[in-house]
């Protein structure tokens, strides 16, 4: 959240990385309430950040996400997925997504705002697809961006990759299955985690996770990040929980913020038809 408070001060996004920079951040703000690393995060609408998806048995699926943060920040978002099953293809679906930051007010010579509000808000549309054989997952994500800064704004593919890119983020990620076994009558695991992100323009972030799964009907997950930033980096918690109640997923994440920027919540609501 350090990068999102020197983003405040003075919409430094326009400045320093123009609009496709500025979007991007805003998806920053919602990748805060992940409680895993953005490269092994699964299920729901998790396929936002990682289109590898595991083999899951159900033909179609549906999530709906809802990001609220702090007053401080004011961002807000919505995050849905719809995915099949398309024999031999695999799964396919579309991934939507909108973040926004609202009460921006435009200022001069008085001390009270002027007229109108600045629109801050980015949106993207993507065709999704995955495929796992045996131990092996691969997914791949097409998506359109627009992006809104006041009275600029900017459109997009997400596509090429570059070393140095403020309007990118390279995901990877390592986990380990440290225990699994039976316990009150399901089968449990504890496992740890190692994510980075990186090829964005400043200091890698390090993220160190841990979860537990007993069956399907409860998983918890808590990852520790070392967010990198243009300046000094930080540290950022997350934590978050996940209930299965027959055809649903029921899930909460908290972010715990950072320099009293206070928390962002997200909510999320998966069903499956088998």
């Amino acid at each position: 959240m350090q990068r999102i408070s020197l983003l405040l001060a003075g919409f430094a996004p326009a400045v320093l990385w123009g609009q496709q920079g500025a979007g991007t951040e805003l998806w920053r703000v919602a990748a805060t309430t992940l409680p895993v690393p953005p490269a092994l995060a699964t299920g729901g609408a998790a396929a936002f950040w990682n289109p590898a998806q595991p083999t899951t048995p159900e033909r179609v699926s549906l999530a709906l996400d809802v990001i609220e943060t702090a007053p401080t920040v004011n961002a807000s978002g919505v995050l849905v997925t719809v995915r099949a099953r398309v024999r031999p293809l695999g799964r396919v679906g579309l991934v939507y997504g909108r973040m926004g930051i609202g009460d921006l007010v435009r200022t001069s010579l008085s001390p009270d705002p002027d007229p109108g509000a600045i629109p801050y808000y980015t949106q993207t549309l993507g065709a999704n697809w995955s495929v796992a054989r045996g131990g092996t997952a691969l997914g791949a994500t097409l998506a359109y961006q627009d992006t809104r800064l006041d009275v600029q704004g900017s459109d997009r593919w997400t596509l090429g990759l570059a070393t140095a890119d403020p309007a990118q983020d390279l995901y990877g990620g390592v986990e380990l299955r440290a225990w699994h076994g039976p316990l009150w009558g399901s089968r449990a695991a504890v496992r740890a985690r190692y994510g980075v992100a990186t090829a964005h323009g400043f200091t890698a972030d390090h993220q160190f996770g841990a979860g537990f799964e007993l069956g399907a009907q409860f998983a918890s997950d808590l990852v520790v990040q070392r967010e990198g930033s243009y300046g000094q980096a930080g540290w950022r918690a997350v934590a978050g929980m996940r209930v299965g109640v027959g055809r649903y997923r029921v899930s909460f994440a908290r972010d715990f913020g950072v320099n009293d920027i206070g928390a962002a919540y997200r909510v999320g609501l998966e069903g499956r038809i088998p």
